[in-house]
């Protein structure tokens, strides 16, 4: 993948690169519409770029090594929340009490953060809300992620979960339709569990569930 991945950015750069130059070089003789169409081009370049990145991380989903670690769930969501910068005015509200964690840091920051980046990334507004709260089982941690979005309709419920599928259109290069389906696969990996319940118009809720460690007090 690594070496596919390379060999595939080399041409695309080039012909992201070329259509610039003929834009360029035709300055105002160009017409609107061959305007638009360069700019359409390189969006789609943009996309498939997008997507050679995201098949690497699929490609590396559970098969990367990843030590356990002791750390707090509020610290993680809050580094999570602060990276992703959302606007001032959507609001994410996170439940107490939150567990002290002993398990792959690294792999539930990836789930995590795709879920919550979702929320915000694909919300209709600006001021959209965000619930996340956990439940403490006996032997897994449930993590709920609740949002007032857009809403996916149940026929597609279990096919966002799909590589490459999408609700957005094909040349939206923030819309890859991989993030999910690594998420899955992480989950999985770890021998945890996703589902979703949601309907267009009333947000989404993901239900993540996450194995205890066997050294987890």
């Amino acid at each position: 993948m690594h070496t596919v991945s390379h060999d595939l950015k080399a041409p695309l750069r080039a012909i992201s690169n070329l259509s610039q130059w003929i834009e360029d070089d035709l300055e105002d003789r160009l017409p609107p519409e061959n305007q638009q169409q360069l700019q359409l081009l390189r969006a789609r370049v943009k996309r498939m770029e997008s997507m050679i990145e995201s098949l690497l991380l699929y490609a590396r989903a559970g098969r990367q090594e990843a030590r356990l670690e002791t750390f707090d769930l509020g610290e993680l969501l809050g580094e999570i929340i602060d990276s992703l910068a959302p606007p001032e005015s959507f609001r994410i509200e996170i439940q107490p009490p939150l567990p002290t964690l002993k398990t792959k840091r690294l792999f539930l920051s990836q789930v995590l953060t795709n879920l919550i980046s979702n929320a915000i990334k694909h919300h209709p507004s600006e001021m959209g809300h965000l619930h996340i709260s956990t439940i403490d089982h006996p032997n897994y941690h449930e993590f709920i992620v609740r949002d007032d979005g857009a809403g996916i309709a149940p026929e597609h419920h279990e096919k966002v979960f799909d590589i490459f599928h999408t609700l957005k259109g094909k040349d939206n290069s923030d819309s890859t339709g991989i993030g999910l389906a690594i998420v899955k696969k992480i989950v999985e990996a770890e021998e945890g569990t996703i589902r979703l319940e949601s309907s267009l118009g009333q947000g989404t809720i993901f239900y993540v569930t996450w194995p205890k460690s066997d050294r987890e007090d």
